[in-house]
């Protein structure tokens, strides 16, 4: 088989084996040598059923019930299937097994096996799942204050005076607000999931940018004196996406106030080819053994204190949409200190 078949499947994140005629593998992609334990130089020439055995949930050998260069002539695959490795370095692992058959005139020419590992399937559903109980938890205490209260003012406009009026209408465009931000959170996930993200660069300052985030906050009722802005250097000409940095830096100092305590520090200095933001509080920090979750979804500190635990998922993916990357250590007054990387990009359409 050409070799420019084979590496069609080299980066499939499924297992393949491709089998022909005689019933050989000639075909075995890095992900199956994974799920098998084995290396593809070992088992190529070999007997498919030698390679990969297979029993159903009864113990039975799948490839003696289903026969698939055999049966019926107008099969041309099996549905996905939940089957066990009955021997080798894989022995004992659960896998979804899908095959196709390719046949001319009726005989099966090549077999292809497609691999799944159980454990993502169920990784995969369990997110879904916590995702779903996510968004029906953040909403229905937005939801259900917005509906008791424009309910009661309905009801009863004539008995509340202004004052009562002005609170009730206010709670409600918080509730409101808030759940807005959760469907642009829900929206920022969907698309950095499926690679859609969309970049608007343009030139943006960064030192200029953190001053906004930090007056905003400090607007809404934060303490000027809780933050400390620094700039060092001279920063190149950074093409971003405006939108999106404002974001990240945002994200990472409600963190800061919402998990840490004590000050926010934001840094920005230039780095290598691009630029460096470093946000750090003065708060417990972050246990060395939970520091690789904390991108993940729906994390959220000890504490829980709030938030629906996409923040920082975010924030990663919109630091690696710009081509940067982000990381968290201990900062020097023993709190969390996150620290995000940019290069400078280069302006849309610009010609080689």
């Amino acid at each position: 088989m050409p070799n420019r078949d084979k590496t069609a499947y080299d980066d499939l994140p499924d297992g393949v084996l491709v089998v022909d005629d005689a019933q050989a593998v000639v075909i075995f992609n890095p992900a199956a040598e994974r799920l098998l334990g084995i290396f593809a130089d070992a088992v190529i020439g070999r007997h498919f059923r030698d390679v990969l055995p297979l029993v159903d949930e009864t113990g039975r050998d799948w490839w003696a019930c289903t026969d698939p260069f055999g049966g019926l002539p107008s099969r041309s695959r099996q549905p996905e299937r939940g089957l066990q490795v009955s021997g080798g370095p894989a022995e004992g692992r659960d896998l979804l097994v899908t095959a196709s058959y390719v046949r001319e005139n009726g005989r099966v020419t090549s077999l292809i096996i497609c691999l799944r590992d159980t454990k993502t399937r169920e990784r995969h559903e369990r997110s879904r799942a916590d995702l779903v109980s996510t968004v029906a938890h953040e909403l229905r205490s937005p939801l259900t204050s917005v509906k008791g209260f424009t309910a009661t003012l309905l009801a009863k406009w004539d008995r509340f005076n202004d004052d009562q009026k002005k609170l009730m209408l206010e709670t409600v465009n918080a509730d409101a607000d808030r759940v807005t931000r959760l469907l642009t959170e829900l929206l920022d996930v969907s698309r950095i999931d499926a690679g859609r993200l969309e970049m608007r660069k343009q030139v943006v300052d960064l030192p200029t940018v953190v001053r906004k985030i930090v007056a905003g906050r400090v607007a809404s009722g934060d303490p000027e004196s809780r933050f400390v802005v620094s700039a060092e250097g001279d920063l190149p000409e950074m093409w971003l996406d405006p939108d999106k940095i404002e974001q990240v830096i945002g994200n990472l100092v409600e963190n800061a106030l919402r998990h840490g305590e004590g000050t926010v520090t934001v840094n920005v200095r230039p780095f290598e080819t691009g630029a460096e933001v470093t946000v750090a509080d003065e708060g417990e920090g972050i246990p060395e053994e939970t520091a690789s979750r904390v991108f993940t979804r729906f994390w959220r500190g000890g504490k829980r204190r709030g938030g629906t635990g996409l923040g920082l998922y975010i924030v990663k993916g919109l630091v690696e949409a710009h081509g940067g990357s982000v990381e968290v250590r201990r900062s020097p007054s023993g709190g969390a200190l996150f620290r995000f990387v940019l290069p400078a990009g280069s302006p849309p359409f610009e010609q080689a």
